[in-house]
């Protein structure tokens, strides 16, 4: 598990405005459920001084997403409209006291939908089914437009930094040779500008503090029921376990698995591998899951997917980045 900062966890627990804004006069929606993640952000704006009264959102998304969410909606909230364009996915970071750099896109895809909903409320025509921007991922349906705006702003120099902060190439990678063309034409385009993406890179660092990522020492232990001695956790282990055997058959005939790894309160983390691992539907199968698991216990549960570092995933072992 990723060390998140008690403010994103707050957000990630106790959202605020998660909800669709009964009155908004202005909506932003980017991203897919096909593709794991989705926000759909509202907005009530005043039309005679174009400040933000109200937002809210609704999102399908892992935890920094939900919480990126929330942390938008608390920032924009009485700025103008102006102003609120204004803000970048590096404040919406900040304000959370950072974010792993594997969860930057969900503080992009904030951004996003706020133009989104900007440009909505205008009457403006947003870039539409790439029109304008050449499709460089299918899988996230990014464009090279998105990439060149999300390098120059955070100052991105790998394709490492570019998955980070628009999943682009992170499922398939097949993408990721014309990823490369773009990070360098962006790259380009910025050294003429005079822009030295590398102290762009160094001052977001210093602001944001974002938290690196702690690699395990020791395999974490599977979460098997014999190994717990209090009856009513291991009532609870035992339901989660028959509903993830439930849907295994299914993740398995797609060429993947899915195991159970650990339960701590209302979080359950689970190991996704074969064509499962880094697959862009995987966070369907996640939400289903997710939704049995809750009816099951008769109580929510977030499940989290831990990634498998490569060394351990070459030995086959259930070894996880936390």
């Amino acid at each position: 598990m990723w060390d998140y900062s008690e403010k994103v966890k707050q957000h990630f627990f106790n959202p605020k405005n998660a909800k669709l804004v009964s009155d908004a006069n202005a909506r932003g929606d980017v991203g897919s459920i096909s593709c794991g993640d989705a926000l759909s952000l509202s907005l009530k704006v005043n039309p005679d001084t174009e400040i933000i009264e109200d937002a809210g959102f609704q999102t399908f998304g892992c935890g920094s997403a939900i919480a990126s969410s929330s942390a938008l909606t608390e920032i924009i909230i009485g700025k103008t409209l102006d102003d609120a364009l204004k803000v970048t996915n590096q404040e919406i970071a900040d304000f959370l006291d950072g974010l792993p750099p594997e969860k930057m896109h969900c503080s992009v895809m904030g951004m996003e939908a706020l133009h989104a909903a900007v440009a909505n409320y205008r009457g403006e025509v947003m870039e539409d089914d790439h029109e304008e921007g050449e499709l460089i991922c299918k899988c996230f349906a990014i464009d090279d437009l998105m990439i060149k705006r999300v390098v120059k702003a955070n100052g991105l120099q790998s394709i490492e930094e570019v998955v980070n902060y628009t999943k682009a190439g992170g499922a398939c990678t097949s993408c990721h040779e014309k990823i490369e063309w773009v990070l360098d034409e962006a790259l380009a385009e910025t050294a003429e500008a005079g822009i030295d993406v590398a102290a762009v890179a160094r001052a977001n660092q210093k602001v944001a503090a974002v938290p690196q990522p702690i690699a395990a020492t020791a395999k974490p232990k599977m979460a098997v029921v014999s190994e717990t001695s209090d009856p009513e956790h291991a009532k609870r282990l035992a339901l989660i376990e028959q509903v993830i055997d439930e849907v295994r058959p299914a993740v398995q005939a797609d060429g993947g698995d899915i195991q159970l790894v650990d339960v701590e309160d209302h979080l359950v983390f689970v190991s996704m591998s074969g064509n499962c691992s880094g697959c862009g539907l995987s966070g369907l199968t996640l939400a289903n899951l997710e939704i049995k698991i809750s009816d099951a216990l008769g109580e929510t549960v977030t499940v989290f997917p831990l990634q498998p570092s490569s060394e351990d995933a070459e030995k086959k072992e259930a070894t996880y980045d936390l």
